[in-house]
């Protein structure tokens, strides 16, 4: 297994990310309910990133099989369901945060990555990659089109999960959880 603590994440351009994060976390005032709801939420991210990255298979081939049939970016679209939940656990100042947060990624953070990624995976598969792209949304999963088809099914593997590094991500979920959920408990 990988080890769960990736260096380029302790790097010093992420310190406003942590520093926001403890800001909100001393400011918040969850309650037992928000943290409930918040924390439903950041499970169901976790679990589709944890489907995702159990498929994924970097610059090796186009996945197109399991949550990537649904659509185009489950990583990130569990980051999202995680930072919603933990902004409802932590309660108002976390509601300001997530929408401060979820600003700037609709607008400057991802766009510019999707762009980057497309390019990147149109060169590497053609046209395999520019069908799939019409034919699964980015981020919110719908039907799959009926004119899709799917690389054969793959299964889960943990190598995998562990080789996109998703432990460190379950790891930072569950911490951040319990520093929550130590909020209401430990005072």
């Amino acid at each position: 297994m990988r080890n769960p603590v990736r260096i380029k994440n302790l790097n010093r351009r992420f310190l406003p990310v942590f520093a926001l994060a403890v800001v909100g976390l001393l400011a918040a005032a969850p309650t037992r309910g928000s943290i409930a709801i918040g924390l439903l939420f950041a499970a169901c991210g976790l679990a589709l990133r944890s489907w995702g990255a159990g498929h994924l298979v970097k610059r090796d081939e186009l996945v197109t099989s399991g949550p990537y049939a649904h659509l185009r970016h489950p990583l990130y679209a569990g980051t999202l369901l995680i930072s919603a939940g933990f902004g409802v656990a932590l309660g108002p100042v976390g509601w300001g945060l997530l929408a401060g947060t979820g600003a700037w990624f609709a607008v400057l953070y991802f766009p510019a990555k999707e762009r980057r990624e497309s390019q990147l995976l149109e060169a590497r598969y053609g046209l395999d990659y520019v069908r799939y792209r019409a034919r699964v949304p980015a981020l919110l999963p719908r039907p799959r089109d009926p004119a899709f088809a799917p690389s054969p099914p793959e299964s889960w593997r943990l190598a995998r999960y562990s080789e996109n590094n998703e432990l460190g991500t379950l790891l930072g979920v569950v911490a951040v959880a319990a520093l929550i959920v130590f909020r209401v408990v430990g005072a």
